[in-house]
């Protein structure tokens, strides 16, 4: 009887940079920057931890390169369409895979990071608010204001104590502590909620679109001012 000749073995996959980085933040995902360790990591990986310096140089290196990884999934502001409509895609990019990778909101407002996407990231912003009439000054307070609201709407509803499905429920327990006569509105926005007039979710895109209006008029109004002075700067007289 013939023998089946022996199939080959399945090859390894080769340790990595990327594969590292890859599995950090699966490992970031599921537990949080907490439970990332090289010696879990290594484990994870099915290696010896010292085997992990050839590829990263420590921890803070793996972290760096998690923040890329995050920033990396977010949409850049696309050049042909109006400043407005990329801005608002791009927070609202930034708010679901900020919500999709809870630990990197933190992550990414605490440190310095110059990797190869965020780069790109800054690069695309800057430009979309720059070629829209903001001057580079201009530019760099508005993408910080609209990235302040993102990042701090975000750290609310990861951190919010209970779930949207709850508020009404909630209300209720707590409507007594608020009595009417000396809380007189807020009682009266727990009892709208209560009664199903009001859902009490906040809003991602109604204050993005105050921001964003607020920045279009100052924009405009800048603009005016500008035009309208220009001779005088320059150390001419009208007309």
């Amino acid at each position: 009887m013939a023998q089946t000749p022996p199939s080959d073995p399945i090859p390894l996959v080769p340790l990595s940079r990327e594969r590292i980085l890859q599995t950090a933040l699966q490992l970031a995902d599921e537990a949080g920057l907490e439970a990332l360790s090289m010696r879990q990591l290594a484990q994870k990986l099915g290696v010896k931890a010292m085997s992990l310096y050839n590829h990263v140089a420590n921890k803070e290196d793996i972290l760096d390169g998690l923040v890329d990884l995050v920033v990396g999934e977010i949409a850049l502001p696309r050049r042909e369409v109006d400043w407005k409509t990329a801005m608002r895609q791009r927070a609202l990019s930034a708010h679901t895979v900020l919500l999709r990778h809870p630990w990197a909101t933190l992550a990414i407002v605490s440190r310095v990071n110059v990797g190869p996407a965020t780069l790109r990231y800054v690069e695309a912003t800057l430009g979309c608010l720059v070629e829209a009439g903001f001057s580079f000054e201009q530019a760099d307070h508005v993408w910080n204001a609209i990235d302040s609201h993102i990042y701090g709407f975000t750290l609310q509803a990861l951190n919010f104590p209970f779930e949207a499905a709850e508020y009404s429920t909630v209300a209720k327990d707590y409507v007594a502590m608020i009595p009417p006569e000396q809380y007189p509105y807020l009682n009266q926005l727990t009892h709208n909620i209560i009664e199903g007039r009001y859902n009490g979710l906040h809003d991602f895109e109604f204050a993005l679109e105050l921001l964003l209006n607020g920045l279009e008029e100052w924009r405009d109004r800048t603009l005016i001012w500008s035009k309208r002075n220009a001779p005088l700067l320059f150390g001419l007289r009208p007309g």
